[in-house]
């Protein structure tokens, strides 16, 4: 099979049979289609929006004024023995952990990009460093489908200890190669703040733009597989296939769904079989994140020269260890909150969210995170007094 994929005639011939049955279900259900874009631009409006892009300012400027550095001074003897990586990575770490996916992965490849760490190290942060961002488990995922806060932290705490524990097993990748070359002294990127904050911000508006059309293509895109059956029919086959495993037709079409697109797989599991269950499977898809996310984050990679393959491998293995460990924690904390229907209606309005209220949230949160980005960075400047600094004003 892969040697008929690297013929170029074959591969033209795969795509242009796609592009054609693409055209052919737009023609065929062009209201739907139009439904699915209009429902996936709200939801870039009411949520993507508010919730990434003062991160993605905060998360440049983090790297452009030169933060970063200083936070490694203060951080590398936690970073090097856990992760074998430089002290500066614990922004990408950090970042990735509270503005969600793709926070993480940009800030880790801008990284690279600015020499602040190594290729080795980029590869082995992009495995771990992209996460969901907290107020999307536990607000979305635990209040909305599975209407527990507790669901919502027993998902977050699986889901972040399943990021470290891959980081852990990456630390390994290329272990011989002598990650600390672009070791340097810390420094400015910008030479006036002004500079770094409307050079940030061009560049998380663009960022930004750039996850939207992927949200709303993939947004289309599941609802055409729906509607044309291609992907119940897929379910069913998988559903054939697993069934010694306990795989349903219609539980496989809900991990198929959320494996294209993560806010459309967990909003099917509000009903259906035992809690646990359910729990496993979106455990799986928080950690896997989705197609859809897997785009935006090559995207960003680009030209940049680093392999998608570290990236890749460590999202299939989050989402396998969060299934494993949510199991884990159910054993240890039982959990017997029910789903309220009133609540579990609310997914069907993941974009309906306030925009005032989550851009305002957002945005203090960014603020505030920002403000511990720069005492974090004054005690590593501190630490070791640099030999000289320039003026950021």
């Amino acid at each position: 099979m892969s040697r008929l994929l690297a013929r170029a005639a074959i591969r033209d011939f795969l795509l242009g049979l796609a592009l054609l049955c693409a055209t052919l279900a737009l023609l065929f259900y062009p209201k739907p289609a139009m439904d699915a874009a209009r429902s996936g631009l709200q939801l870039c409006y009411n949520v993507i929006i508010p919730s990434l892009f003062p991160f993605f300012v905060l998360s440049s400027l983090v790297v452009e004024l030169g933060l970063a550095d200083y936070l490694g001074r203060l951080l590398e003897g936690i970073m090097r023995p856990l992760f074998h990586v430089g002290g500066a990575c614990a922004s990408a770490f950090a970042l990735g952990f509270i503005g969600g996916y793709p926070v993480g992965a940009k800030t880790a490849i801008s990284l690279y990009e600015r020499g602040m760490c190594s290729r080795t190290e980029a590869e082995r942060l992009l495995a771990f460093c992209n996460n969901s961002g907290p107020a999307f488990i536990l607000g979305v995922v635990g209040a909305g489908i599975f209407a527990s806060s507790a669901v919502g932290v027993t998902l977050y705490l699986a889901h972040a200890l399943a990021s470290v524990c891959v980081g852990l097993l990456f630390r390994f990748y290329k272990a011989g190669e002598d990650t600390g070359a672009h070791r340097s002294a810390p420094r400015f990127q910008a030479k006036r703040l002004s500079a770094a904050f409307t050079g940030s911000v061009k560049s998380a508006f663009l960022s930004t733009l750039n996850i939207c059309a992927f949200v709303v293509f993939f947004t289309v895109v599941i609802q055409l597989l729906i509607r044309s059956g291609f992907l119940p029919g897929l379910a069913q086959a998988v559903g054939t296939l697993l069934a010694p495993f306990g795989m349903t037709p219609e539980w496989a079409q809900r991990l198929l769904t959320g494996m294209l697109e993560v806010s459309s797989g967990v909003s099917t599991l509000t009903e259906g079989a035992t809690l646990s269950g359910r729990l496993t499977m979106a455990a799986f898809m928080l950690g896997w994140a989705g197609i859809s996310v897997h785009c935006q984050v090559l995207s960003f990679i680009g030209d940049s020269g680093l392999s998608p393959g570290t990236y890749l491998v460590g999202k299939l293995l989050h989402g396998g260890l969060s299934a494993l460990f949510i199991g884990t924690l159910l054993k240890l904390f039982p959990l017997t909150a029910p789903v309220s229907n009133y609540l579990a209606d609310q997914v069907a309005g993941i974009a309906g969210m306030e925009f005032h209220g989550a851009l305002t949230v957002s945005i203090l949160s960014a603020w505030l995170i920002f403000v511990g980005f720069l005492l974090a960075a004054a005690l590593g400047a501190r630490k070791k007094p640099g030999k000289s600094r320039r003026s950021v004003l």
